[in-house]
């Protein structure tokens, strides 16, 4: 059994991060602020053997008691909705807590585990895209807070790597979705399921026509323990191939939760991507993972849970 430090533990990913190193029978120590995190995401890990949580903002000093094989740093506030709300936040996160995360492994001598994105490539000027591209990214805009923490994340990951031998693995998670996720979270799907189900007119920022690639989160989790059990450093994408414009997510939304909403337009957000789709040959042939659940099925599991969530 491994001792496992998650970071953003009480958060959409790291809930169901922590849910499946509890059920492989590993110990977890999960870690949040509950800043976006929640205490209902972990609520039912609380009576199982193994788990603690610990309130804490990462960007402080960090320690933990004790023998740790992984740490596994998630926090982060990942919504657009975030972007503007609490941008200082986000770059703190981003850069003093990777930072004070890297010294716990260093310290513990763990395995150290980050939590990147697909946003590190911005408005992508190479599609597919693979993880040798560098990225198009505008560094002063609104989203450029989470981009640039993220790519000064990656930096300051493999600094570590090269002058204090640590050992570490980076993932480029694309669109997840699933149970569990905000419901304010601002992004397409929970947006989308939501208003459907409440009878609301479905938003499209812009035409509709820009693309995204959506993986359901028991995908990711997977990819993501693959990683960490793997030889390969990275970065590594992490992501469902299948390209979909946000137009036909919207009318798969609707499809599927029976809704007769409407949908109307709005204008597109600054430096919002035209397209997103990860190239995923080097976990294919390097790890041996690919998603298996389809966006449909996906979306029907997480509108099961919205439908409870919101009664």
């Amino acid at each position: 059994m491994a001792r496992v430090v998650v970071t953003g533990g009480a958060g959409f990913l790291g809930s169901h991060l922590c849910e499946a190193l509890l059920d492989r029978g590993d110990g977890v120590v999960a870690i949040d602020n509950l800043l976006t995190g929640s205490y209902d995401n972990i609520e039912h890990l609380f009576g199982r053997p193994g788990f603690t949580f610990v309130q804490h903002d990462v960007s402080q000093y960090v320690w933990v008691p004790g023998a740790v094989d992984a740490v596994m740093h998630f926090a982060s506030p990942a919504s657009p909705a975030d972007f503007e709300r609490i941008p200082i936040q986000i770059l703190k996160v981003g850069s003093l807590g990777t930072h004070n995360c890297l010294g716990l492994a260093k310290a513990k001598s763990a395995r150290f585990f980050l939590a990147s994105t697909s946003e590190v490539y911005g408005d992508p000027q190479v599609h597919p895209q693979p993880e040798s591209y560098w990225g198009h990214v505008n560094p002063i805009g609104p989203r450029g807070v989470y981009d640039e923490a993220k790519r000064f994340a990656e930096a300051i990951t493999m600094a570590y790597h090269r002058s204090h031998g640590l050992d570490v693995r980076i993932v480029r998670i694309f669109n997840t979705f699933g149970e569990r996720v905000r419901v304010d979270d601002g992004r397409a799907v929970s947006n989308f399921l939501h208003q459907a189900l409440l009878g609301k007119p479905l938003t499209v920022y812009g035409t509709g026509l820009q693309t995204r690639s959506f993986c359901y989160v028991d995908d990711e989790v997977r990819g993501f323990l693959a990683l960490l059990d793997g030889d390969l450093t990275g970065p590594v994408n992490i992501g469902n191939p299948d390209e979909y414009t946000v137009r036909q997510l919207a009318e798969m939304v609707l499809d599927v939760t029976g809704s007769r909403s409407e949908i109307v337009y709005e204008p597109l957000p600054v430096d919002d991507p035209t397209q997103r789709q990860p190239d995923i040959t080097l976990a294919r042939e390097r790890l041996g993972w690919e998603p298996t659940v389809p966006l449909r099925e996906g979306l029907a599991r997480t509108a099961d849970w919205m439908r409870r969530t919101l009664g």
